[in-house]
């Protein structure tokens, strides 16, 4: 796999004339999730780090319940694109198989190809037993997670989410042009290392989603932390799944959205 970032030239134009550049680009190809042998999503992502996103989509998509549920996990290259084999247990790819859900995923986007309204919309997962987070921490580990973001800093077009601990500690870093794949592949990275996640919380470089949520209740965080704003739906989720949302995390300022009282001043 490659690192993320790929060379294209380029003409820069100015009042005064132009100049041709080597410009070091994010990388951005299809990727499609095959399980057992059967195309599941297609989704637009940067092609690194695709075994933690393949197991991450997988649990936050909820098509395993474990990681243990999921027995492999291959990376090919084919034509324009690669595709990422996983296997799974027998009994989830009968479950996923009744779903008949097909994904056709662009950048940022994780719903598109649902079937129908209610399938948009499904139960988030309850947090339990989440535990208060300090707003020191949350700008600790926002302050912290720009010098981690290797391939951002090559390319400036990916984004990055990150797992802190209660002490505002970044525990892992994972980066995509897609918002809802960097947390994806966080939560696959989570999961294969065995980190433990009691207490922590999620930041993200992007807006925070309805999607963003379910994903981050997924990893059971106390808060989900984004440097830009929410949507509506995004909060009343939060508010369901028992997680703070704060946002506008920039300049030694925040802005909680729900669950006031988990953050600690």
């Amino acid at each position: 796999m490659t690192d993320g970032s790929v060379h294209r030239p380029a003409r820069r134009l100015t009042a005064t004339g132009g100049e041709t550049l080597d410009e070091i680009v994010a990388e951005e190809v299809a990727v499609a999730l095959v399980y057992n042998g059967v195309s599941h999503a297609v989704m637009m992502a940067t092609p690194c780090d695709l075994e933690d996103f393949a197991l991450g989509f997988s649990l936050t998509e909820r098509i395993v319940e474990k990681a243990s549920e999921v027995f492999d996990i291959d990376v090919e290259p084919v034509g324009d694109g690669i595709e990422v084999q996983v296997r799974i247990a027998a009994q989830r790819m009968a479950s996923l198989q009744q779903q008949r859900r097909s994904l056709a995923g662009r950048t940022g986007c994780g719903l598109c190809g649902v079937e129908s309204l209610a399938a948009a919309r499904r139960p988030v997962t309850k947090v339990a037993s989440a535990s208060p987070v300090s707003r020191e921490a949350i700008h600790r580990a926002m302050a912290a997670l720009p010098a981690l973001q290797r391939i951002n800093k090559q390319n400036g077009a990916t984004h990055a989410a990150g797992w802190a601990d209660a002490e505002g500690r970044l525990i892992a870093v994972r980066e995509d042009v897609g918002r809802h794949n960097a947390l994806d592949k966080l939560v696959g990275a989570l999961a294969r290392s065995g980190e433990a996640t009691a207490g922590g919380f999620v930041v993200v470089t992007s807006r925070c989603s309805y999607e963003m949520v379910q994903k981050a209740a997924a990893l059971g965080a106390s808060a989900i932390a984004a440097v830009s704003a929410p949507t509506s739906l995004a909060i009343e989720t939060a508010e369901d799944a028992g997680i703070a949302l704060v946002a506008f995390v920039r300049e030694g300022r925040l802005t909680v959205y729900a669950l006031e009282g988990r953050i600690l001043s």
